[in-house]
């Protein structure tokens, strides 16, 4: 039987920048599991639409597919625009949604990967602060998911962690800079936890102004790829025992 096919759900954005990161992204994959065919579609502002690549595999005579949300945390887009896009699919069309990519450790590691490519060594642990950016979210369940991230990546060895947020919810990246440069952190790192780039993650580098270390996007990362690729593993294995595979 045929592997179900991988489709990456992406919000979208006005930004070309965030199409072309998340294309970059699903390359990746696609080189990571030759074989598994992995689509793309996108909730708004690009195309695809989600809505349009189901129609097409459906016409192509394709019944089951994995559907993926290129999100870090379980917010509305994942409870509620996401389910309800894929609940108009044609019915002939077996789909089941992926859990989101976040919390995971490789996650974590891409971060630091990130971080060491903007100039820190493992050596800076201990003297840098880092601020842990995300979008942010009016959703207290994704709020409570990027604090436990901050509290745990803390362990690890940096000076300090401390979690801000681009929207929604404060702290603002800035003022958590300004929160470590009073702790007594020797530099302060700015680690965007966004997969890729837009409007939001445009404000969080504004807010990382007085910051000694700006991170990119974590982007198309091999840690982001293979956390993708898992949570595909996971979703696509009930969905085969419940054929008989």
């Amino acid at each position: 039987m045929r592997r179900p096919v991988l489709l990456v759900v992406a919000h979208g954005s006005r930004d070309p920048r965030h199409a072309a990161t998340v294309h970059d992204l699903v390359r990746r994959v696609r080189a990571q599991r030759p074989g598994l065919r992995v689509e793309t579609g996108f909730l708004d502002f690009n195309v695809p639409s989600v809505g349009a690549v189901l129609e097409s595999l459906d016409a192509e005579g394709v019944r089951d597919v994995v559907a993926l949300p290129l999100l870090l945390t379980r917010a509305f887009h994942a409870k509620a625009d996401i389910p309800a896009v894929l609940s108009e699919a044609p019915p002939r069309l077996r789909i089941r949604q992926a859990d989101v990519l976040g919390p995971s450790p490789q996650l974590v590691a891409a971060l630091e990967r990130r971080l060491y490519e903007a100039g820190l060594t493992p050596a800076d642990k201990s003297s840098t602060g880092v601020v842990l950016a995300s979008a942010g979210s009016s959703d207290p369940e994704a709020i409570a998911v990027i604090a436990d991230v901050a509290r745990e990546w803390r362990h690890t060895g940096w000076c300090a962690v401390r979690p801000a947020f681009a929207s929604a919810s404060l702290p603002r990246t800035e003022d958590a800079v300004r929160e470590l440069r009073e702790l007594g952190c020797a530099r302060v790192a700015v680690a965007p936890y966004v997969l890729a780039p837009g409007r939001l993650p445009d404000r969080i580098a504004r807010g990382a102004a007085e910051a000694d270390v700006l991170a990119d996007v974590l982007g198309p990362s091999p840690e982001v790829a293979q956390v993708l690729l898992e949570r595909y593993d996971a979703a696509r294995t009930p969905l085969l025992t419940a054929l008989g595979a």
